[in-house]
């Protein structure tokens, strides 16, 4: 399917999926750990997108690159591990868009997008922590949600187990995301998530419990 009748689609399902959107978020949008409670992501790798959702309502829908290997959790697999994840640092507050960071340190070196032959991990990361039994080990394998230059690659597996995002976008994220926001990676299409109360349900307890987010 062409992203732009993709998208079409995901904007015509979002009034309907608003409608099974998330409850028991606190007022203050964060719990007593200061987790953020308000901010849900939703990474589809058959899509290769990932939507954003505030209090359980649809804000943006950004496109994305995971793994070239493929899903799975074992350590040094090079995988995009499934299910359901948060948030556990955040790294790169007031670094310019494009900055190259090397062992999660900004070298001084900033890129732009597509620059020729290069593939850092450039302007923010997300380091992620994983909450089910089989993706435990996602901190520990330094799986996160980060910028590259190769923006041409977005839109299709691209990474070596990261969440690949644009130069900008990935600072659009980082500035509305807290840590502990939850991160669920789904195998399906966002558009196999009908309006349908009961089918909602299910996939409540089947770890896709997120509604839909529309782009900017």
């Amino acid at each position: 399917m062409k992203p732009t009748i993709l998208r079409k689609r995901l904007l015509g399902l979002l009034v309907a999926a608003v409608g099974l959107a998330l409850t028991g978020c606190s007022s203050t949008g964060h719990d007593a750990t200061g987790k953020d409670t308000r901010n849900k992501l939703l990474v589809s790798v058959q899509d290769q997108r990932m939507l954003l959702l505030r209090d359980g309502k649809p804000v943006k829908l950004y496109p994305v690159s995971t793994s070239k290997f493929g899903l799975g959790s074992r350590a040094g697999s090079n995988r995009t591990p499934l299910g359901t994840m948060e948030i556990a640092r955040k790294i790169g507050d007031g670094q310019p868009m494009g900055m190259v960071f090397k062992g999660r340190r900004p070298t001084g070196e900033i890129l732009e997008a597509n620059a020729p032959g290069r593939d850092p991990i450039v302007s923010r990361i997300l380091w992620l922590n994983g909450k089910d039994r089989h993706n435990s080990n996602t901190f520990s394998r330094f799986i996160y949600i980060h910028g590259t230059p190769e923006e041409w690659r977005l839109g299709r597996p691209a990474s070596y187990g990261c969440i690949r995002m644009g130069i900008r976008d990935v600072v659009d994220l980082y500035n509305r995301v807290g840590e502990g926001a939850e991160v669920r990676v789904i195998r399906e299409s966002l558009l196999h998530i009908r309006d349908d109360r009961d089918y909602a349900r299910k996939r409540l307890r089947s770890a896709t419990h997120l509604s839909f987010a529309s782009s900017d």
